[in-house]
């Protein structure tokens, strides 16, 4: 079947002299094969590619390690209730004053709500007024956890935008209501990952196919780049899917998304890179197969070598504290390899069948056949800016050099010490709006405590501890044990009424939790909201002061404790992975390049340029864009992404240069190198930027962050880095950039 589909399509190999037809390489059989199976794979891996968001997991005790202090405390709820909660409120406003039409609203909202699907109606209490009568709030928790069950985060946004529905309907004239609290400002999350496959795939399609336009000049050669793209990104997903529905790995929103856009422009990365050396060999063959062939062996090595420097560089998030961050190396490692492949094996055969018109109106024709070296890094743009440049290559590194330094100079005004919940989501989604009336009229502590699991006979000691506390409410029933809210719901439904609550203004033993195992949960109520660096240092406090009560074992947790762990394990990995993938690189350019100083000064280039871009993108957060702040993991993230990725043109270049170098010389080397690849290298880097540009188009800080601190760097490397800098610095040092090889002691 093999050979007809390809004789069909006209693959045959000229004949040889005498009229005898040459035999065509087993290898075309193999590759046709090949591509019919990642047709099918990435056809079907297509229909999974939505699916991913129902196995996304978008809350921050999802991605804690077991070891983490709060971890141990979520799981150890689980022994005192079945149900795992999230807390919500909902907001009524009237900035006129409640009515009492509204009011009565309110209070026949109370069993409306306890009653819908997703709710833990026990904790459903009667509404609380704040003072001036103008906004009111109903606790509204959403059940995040039944036993050992978690519910998927679309199941907890359809209970949440359930609740707000039903306090909306019928609600008077005027009388505004919001969500929030955790529960509602994790739906804003959820919501804004929503479609995130669609609408990025989408804006990063149309900036791919405008780019590939200018670039190919071509009508129809931008479709065969960015469809094996897209069959790679469902090659992706099929695998990805079962890893993330049976928890191997971790996926939430932001890792899906930036799979997307990893995946079409390290696609169209490489397809630009053997579509121009196939343009090149298709002048000097009158076999579409022979041009390919001949193609193919010469890009396939820079594109193997990329994409496995990619996956190891990837790989190294493995070594991260947060399931998050470990399990996006894997997601993203999985996307570059199915990409490789696609575009290694689906993408050659795929422009062979189509032909030699896939390149009008710019067609190339068989025209050179008795120039088979036809030269060209000889004449061109870039030949002629490689002369210029290496005609003054000591004064454009140093010029440029110190740009660079000065650009990283602006690194000490990035401030990347967390986002609270209310900052990370841009514009005005429901919740946050709701957020701000709460936190303006309520205690911002309300529903969110600080919880302690501590030895039963330690919980007097303990309250005492922690009711001294900076940051800890005070007055009655600010630090009391859990109430078991299953035995309030128990006693309403026999029509019972609840014990009144003691003295102290904790609830009564009929209806707290039972200790297990000689350990019990101690609420602790905060004054300051639960994402605020406020709460995390009460948090703080309240660890240093329970760890020091005698034979109390204290640990402590809750949503404050969840989100600080949460940023030291950011801060963790990021001071643990980027040295650790700054060797793995170096080590991987000096097998690749056979020498150890070029290595050593590519790695310089890169981290001054990545330092160059945090410093820009601190400009540009704080005066430009007016966030609040950046995420501790921005930083890593930002480095996996511009070094992983921006290594593929490190490679692109060097490759070639010490390809020319062994029959030129090192600076002939250089110059010929720079003036045959700066063409491809310049487009590859705008497409990567302009694929990464697109993840502004998510409502979401982090990933607006991300998205423009890549773009920025990835142009910074390209236009500046790799066609200045790298080039000009290794023209001056000459030959000794391939010490200790033997070509440090050939010719300059």
């Amino acid at each position: 079947m093999g050979a007809r589909w390809f004789w069909a399509a006209g693959l045959s190999i000229p004949t040889g002299r005498g009229g005898r037809r040459r035999r065509r390489p087993r290898v075309v059989y193999i590759f046709a094969a090949l591509a019919v199976v990642w047709l099918l794979i990435g056809l079907v891996g297509g229909g999974y590619q939505s699916k991913l968001g129902d196995v996304q997991k978008n809350d921050n005790a999802a991605y804690l390690p077991s070891s983490a202090e709060s971890t141990k405390v979520d799981k150890s709820q689980q022994q005192f209730r079945t149900l795992q909660t999230i807390p919500g409120f909902i907001v009524y406003q009237r900035e006129s004053g409640l009515t009492a039409a509204d009011k009565a609203k309110i209070t026949g909202d109370v069993r409306k709500l306890a009653g819908i699907k997703g709710v833990d109606g026990g904790q459903v209490a009667a509404p609380q007024y704040a003072q001036g009568g103008k906004v009111a709030s109903i606790s509204v928790p959403l059940i995040g956890k039944n036993g050992a069950e978690e519910v998927k985060g679309p199941d907890i946004a359809d209970a949440e935008k359930a609740v707000l529905a039903a306090a909306r309907d019928g609600a008077p004239a005027g009388l505004a209501v919001h969500s929030a609290g955790p529960g509602g400002l994790l739906v804003a999350f959820i919501d804004a990952f929503s479609g995130i496959d669609g609408l990025l795939l989408l804006a990063a399609g149309l900036v791919v196919i405008g780019i590939l336009l200018l670039v190919y000049r071509s009508p129809v050669l931008w479709f065969f780049p960015l469809f094996s793209s897209v069959l790679a990104l469902g090659v992706s997903s099929l695998v990805i899917y079962p890893l993330a529905k049976h928890n191997v790995l971790t996926l939430n929103g932001q890792s899906q998304g930036i799979l997307s856009v990893l995946v079409i422009g390290a696609g169209t990365d490489y397809a630009l890179l053997l579509v121009s050396r196939y343009r090149e060999e298709l002048h000097t063959h009158a076999s579409r197969v022979e041009a390919m062939i001949t193609a193919w062996r010469g890009a396939a090595p820079a594109i193997f070598a990329s994409a496995v420097t990619v996956i190891l560089g990837l790989l190294c998030l493995s070594l991260a504290e947060l399931n998050s961050t470990r399990s996006l190396g894997p997601v993203a490692a999985i996307g570059i390899a199915a990409t490789g492949l696609v575009m290694l094996t689906f993408l050659p055969v795929f422009l062979v069948i189509a032909g030699r018109w896939i390149f009008w109106p710019r067609i190339p024709h068989f025209d050179h056949p008795d120039d088979g070296q036809t030269d060209l890094a000889g004449h061109g743009g870039w030949a002629r800016f490689a002369e210029r440049l290496v005609g003054q290559a000591r004064g454009a590194w140093i010029i440029t050099a110190v740009a660079l330094l000065a650009c990283a100079g602006l690194l000490t005004t990035l401030k990347a010490d967390g986002l609270s919940s209310t900052d990370s989501i841009r514009g005005k989604p429901d919740a946050i709006v709701g957020q701000k009336i709460f936190d303006a009229n309520f205690s911002q502590g309300e529903g969110a405590p600080a919880v302690i699991i501590t030895n039963t006979a330690a919980v007097p000691a303990i309250i005492d501890a922690v009711s001294k506390i900076d940051g800890v409410a005070t007055g009655p029933g600010a630090v009391c044990v859990e109430v078991d809210w299953a035995k309030v719901a128990k006693l309403v439904k026999a029509g019972q009424r609840p014990p009144a609550p003691g003295r102290d203004g904790c609830a009564a033993a009929a209806v707290r939790i039972a200790p297990a195992n000689g350990r019990i949960a101690v609420d602790a109520n905060l004054v300051n909201r639960y994402d605020t660096d406020a709460a995390y240092d009460s948090i703080k406090a309240i660890r240093s002061a329970v760890h020091a009560v005698p034979d109390a074992d204290a640990i402590v947790g809750g949503q404050s404790a969840i989100n600080l762990d949460t940023q030291s394990a950011s801060r963790h990995d990021r001071n643990l992975i980027i040295p650790i993938v700054l060797v793995v690189i170096l080590v991987v350019l000096g097998l690749l390049l056979r020498a150890l100083i070029a290595p050593v000064l590519l790695i310089v280039t890169v981290v001054l340029s990545f330092a160059a871009t945090l410093g820009v993108s601190a400009v540009v957060f704080n005066h430009i864009f007016h966030f609040a702040n950046a995420d501790p993991g921005f930083p890593l993230f930002a480095f996996i992404f511009l070094v992983a990725l921006g290594i593929d043109y490190n490679i692109f270049l060097m490759t070639r240069v010490r390809e020319e170098t062994l029959t030129h010389g090192t600076r002939r080397g250089i110059v010929r190198g720079l003036a045959v690849t700066g063409g491809v290298i310049t487009s590859a880097g705008v497409v990567l930027a302009g694929t990464f540009a697109v993840l502004g188009v998510l409502p979401v800080v982090f990933l607006s962050e991300v998205g423009f601190s890549v773009a920025f760097g990835v142009l910074l490397d390209t236009i500046l880095v790799r066609s200045v800098l790298v080039p000009a610095l290794g023209h001056d040092i000459g030959r000794l950039i391939w010490w200790p090889s033997k070509l440090a002691r050939g010719d300059a």
